[in-house]
């Protein structure tokens, strides 16, 4: 399907019960790769997500040296790239952790790596990155867009490291991308965080604990500061969780229509900040329930406002205003200014499409108000975000003659969305 194709959202009448699997943790897939990548060993990574930003990632790491080759049940057998090789191009699409990731990395390469890609990824915030870089010892030309793509590091083979103060307040990825590399710096690196409030930190804890599982010392004791001591890293063979906030629009079904949805494997203990989906989902008038079978959401079609903040859960916010938008009752969703600066402006996307189909959304610099009205039918533009497209799926259950604009930009973290939507309505279980 197109970019200029409409994909006609189906609605339902009969409550909805289905299984449906949903593919790897983008978040920990790509830091996995990486980790893999600077590692002394080869690793295995099973289970990982296949998709646009996972591929971009595999990608951009085969061509800084990194051996990345398929294994016989879907995984991917990780060799390190030693040394980490220059003299090549990284396209980053607009893949937020291959922009803040793989730049950081090629720091420590022996020749120059150029960086470009998509339109969005000239827009998205870099610059914080890259002046801390720059601190560190890295030298970085960015004079067609300071600050932003295209940019080439020109590596050394080595980075000095140290102590670095960085405003995060814009990305979070910002951080994790100096703890994924930093035990290969020489010094290794004291990151602190200065500014605005941080978003979105459990991803940071992701990133800090599955540093420590390939052995490297990283000492968190501090608010807002991370120490990573200088060594070896030692990946490890895993597994990668399923993707909690892709489940999002398959388990607001439940919600949607009633029924009972089933995402299977979801972690008992985990970083991913989408596991907030339980609490969220049991306050807007769902039963959730964690067994040994996955995670369950029984709803009766009846759905209650909220007001939450989502800063730590901002990856969320398309699905829960959708939900919103559909409740009976008001909701305040605060906390979310930085998704502005994601693959779009998402803050002002959802209020924009949310009206256009009839409803009643008010934007402010860092939150939405929603206040439920009867919607009706018409297109819904994704720009191009993968997380907006599905939002407009969620309202489609409900209101007839939802039209979305390209849904096969959902392939940038969830493959064959269309079929497992599909699937889930007709009661078929996908990939379980």
């Amino acid at each position: 399907m197109s970019r200029d194709e409409l994909w006609d959202a189906p609605t339902v009448t009969e409550p909805v019960t289905a299984r449906v699997s949903v593919p790897g943790s983008k978040s920990a897939t790509n830091r996995a790769l990486v980790l893999a990548a600077l590692s002394e060993e080869p690793c295995v990574l099973s289970r990982p997500l296949r998709s646009r930003d996972t591929l971009l990632m595999a990608d951009a790491l085969r061509a800084l040296g990194a051996g990345i080759e398929d294994g016989p049940d879907g995984s991917w057998q990780v060799t390190p790239a030693r040394p980490v090789r220059g003299e090549t191009s990284v396209d980053v699409g607009a893949s937020g952790t291959v922009m803040r990731f793989v730049p950081t990395l090629a720091a420590l390469a022996d020749g120059p790596v150029h960086f470009d890609g998509d339109p969005r990824s000239h827009e998205r915030p870099l610059g914080p990155l890259v002046e801390a870089l720059r601190e560190l010892g890295a030298q970085i030309e960015d004079t067609a867009n300071p600050g932003h793509f295209p940019l080439t590091v020109r590596g050394r083979g080595a980075l000095l490291g140290g102590v670095v103060e960085i405003d995060s307040a814009s990305s979070s990825q910002f951080v994790s991308a100096l703890l994924l590399s930093g035990a290969r710096f020489e010094r290794g690196v004291d990151v602190r965080h200065v500014g605005g409030r941080l978003p979105s930190q459990p991803y940071i804890e992701m990133a800090v604990q599955m540093v420590r599982a390939a052995g490297v010392v990283v000492d968190d004791s501090e608010p807002e500061r991370w120490r990573v001591q200088p060594g070896p890293i030692h990946a490890v063979s895993q597994t990668i969780e399923p993707d909690l906030s892709n489940a999002a629009p398959f388990l607001a079904a439940a919600l949607v229509a009633g029924g009972r949805v089933t995402v299977p494997d979801w972690p008992r203990h985990t970083t991913q900040p989408g596991d907030r989906l339980r609490e969220i989902f049991t306050l807007m008038g769902a039963r959730c329930e964690l067994t040994d079978e996955g995670l369950s959401v029984t709803g009766d079609g009846t759905i209650h406002g909220v007001d939450l903040d989502l800063a730590d859960e901002s990856e969320l916010t398309p699905t829960i205003a959708a939900l919103a938008a559909l409740a009976d009752s008001p909701s305040r969703l605060r906390g979310i200014g930085h998704i502005r600066l994601h693959e779009t402006d998402r803050v002002a996307a959802l209020a924009k499409e949310i009206n256009g189909l009839g409803g009643a959304v008010t934007e402010r610099p860092d939150e939405l108000l929603i206040e439920p009205v009867p919607l009706h039918g018409g297109v819904f533009e994704s720009y191009e975000d993968h997380r907006m497209a599905t939002a407009g799926a969620v309202l489609g259950l409900a209101v007839p003659g939802v039209r979305v604009v390209d849904i096969a930009t959902t392939g940038k973290t969830l493959p064959d969305f269309p079929a497992r939507w599909a699937a889930m309505l007709a009661g078929t279980d996908f990939g379980c």
